[in-house]
């Protein structure tokens, strides 16, 4: 697994809005979701609380790669691109998605994704 760069690290500090969360199925069609409830766990791993997943969730499950796309506030986007994800229903990563997000929302797992490449725009950065 690769530690996110201090540049990239400092970006995703500064994301606004939701994410976007893209998984494939077992036939390799595309899922893609915004996901507002997410945040990073180290330097390695972002979470993302399933509070609503269904086909995300499945794709999850049966061992899809993910790659997420967030955007800065000066508009500069960013991919974490092709990273593993897991999926926990308990341990630290699921309590640390619970302390995260608030109590109202379903907080059913957390997915960890693991980060292999960065990318903004077609430039890779990691």
């Amino acid at each position: 697994m690769a530690k996110l760069p201090e540049r990239i690290s400092k970006a995703w500090d500064d994301r606004q809005g939701p994410i976007v969360l893209a998984t494939v199925d077992e036939k390799g069609t595309p899922n893609a979701i915004y996901a507002a409830c997410v945040s990073k766990y180290d330097e390695e791993t972002s979470v993302i609380a399933d509070n609503f997943f269904d086909k995300t969730r499945k794709n999850i499950l049966s061992g899809s790669k993910g790659s997420v796309l967030f955007i800065t506030s000066e508009d500069r986007s960013f991919q974490l691109n092709k990273g593993t994800i897991t999926y926990h229903k308990e341990g630290a990563l699921f309590e640390y998605m619970k302390e995260q997000n608030p109590d109202e929302l379903p907080r059913n797992a957390a997915a960890a994704l693991k980060v292999e490449e960065v990318y903004s725009g077609s430039e890779r950065l990691l």
